[in-house]
């Protein structure tokens, strides 16, 4: 095996409206890709036969499992010692592998390398913001980092043999939503060598019916499994980290009247003995003292009576927020 190979893993659904925009900018960089693979996660619709008109490696299951277990599959089939994973909906930059084997031919090169990337307005086009990652605090703690942070695939570069050292992706359908934060924390516990890259090599287009923009509540549940898995693993140990996590899983919750799981998040960070969130008034820090399940109950409720645009404009963003209870 080629040391400073790399494929590029695409696991795709009815992608047949976006696939050729992606395929097009993989074939168009400055260094090409070793193989690039499509996961046909069963489609209805044209998704494989695109594929098949690019030239491009493909496998298609005969059920949907959904993209987690196709990422497991593409990594399994690829001959490759590197792997990027793309959403079948977002491109590249010509310089995405260029950049990568910067990181690849280093004599002692991390294991997870994540690139920063532009946030995109499928529809326009317009640049939203730029996604950074911070290379000194990833090297420093990977664990407390991928905890407090979300972190999507399509930004990695990653060493196959250490992706398989650390068991790959979880396929557990109570994190699928949130299996990209579930996947990074996993790969930090695991001991895996982190960095980042400020170069920007990629594009998210932002989509208003996309998977995670269309299913919040299911999303803000999976965070609370994912959550809950980091907690019992790590045993004690990054509680605030956690729980502070925790905290802001149900504000969103709260946001869209899970109280369910806004609760259940509650349950879990009173249990790491975080009684507060991090970052928020006296006054709601003083009412989750006497009673934390009234104070988000009073807190979302005074949100929607006092300030209906502020709680707007939170459920609006809160798909790339980090932190819903600082506001």
């Amino acid at each position: 095996m080629n040391s400073y190979s790399l494929a590029l893993c695409i696991p795709a659904y009815n992608a047949a409206a976006y696939l050729p925009r992606l395929l097009k900018s993989a074939l168009s960089q400055t260094i090409p890709f070793d193989e690039i693979w499509v996961y046909d996660d069963c489609s209805t619709d044209n998704t494989g036969e695109i594929a098949r008109q690019f030239g491009v490696h493909i496998d298609r299951g005969d059920v949907n499992r959904g993209c987690s277990h196709g990422k497991n599959m593409l990594a399994e089939q690829t001959t490759c010692e590197w792997v990027h994973f793309h959403d079948a909906d977002d491109a590249l930059y010509p310089n995405f592998v260029e950049q990568a084997h910067k990181w690849m031919q280093l004599e002692n090169p991390p294991d997870v390398v994540l690139f920063d990337y532009e946030w995109r307005q499928d529809e326009t086009n317009e640049v939203i913001g730029i996604r950074k990652f911070n290379d000194a605090e990833l090297r420093r703690d990977a664990i407390a980092y991928t905890i407090q942070e979300q972190i999507n695939p399509f930004c990695g570069l990653y060493r196959r043999s250490a992706y398989w050292q650390a068991g790959g992706y979880d396929t557990d359908l109570l994190v699928l939503y949130n299996e990209d934060v579930a996947f990074h924390c996993h790969l930090a516990r695991a001991g895996l060598k982190f960095a980042a890259d400020p170069t920007v090599t990629l594009i998210n287009y932002c989509r208003a019916n996309s998977m995670s923009s269309a299913n919040q509540i299911k999303c803000a549940r999976a965070q609370y499994h994912v959550m809950r898995k980091a907690a019992e693993a790590l045993q004690g140990r990054y509680t605030h980290e956690i729980s502070y996590r925790l905290w802001v899983i149900a504000g969103v919750s709260a946001s869209y009247l899970d109280w369910e799981n806004a609760d259940a998040c509650v349950s879990l960070a009173l249990l790491l003995n975080c009684r507060t969130p991090k970052v928020t008034s006296l006054i709601f820090k003083f009412i989750c003292y006497c009673n934390p399940y009234l104070a988000i109950r009073i807190r979302e409720f005074l949100l929607r009576i006092v300030k209906p645009q502020l709680r707007a404009k939170l459920k609006k963003t809160q798909p790339i927020l980090s932190n819903s209870f600082s506001h």
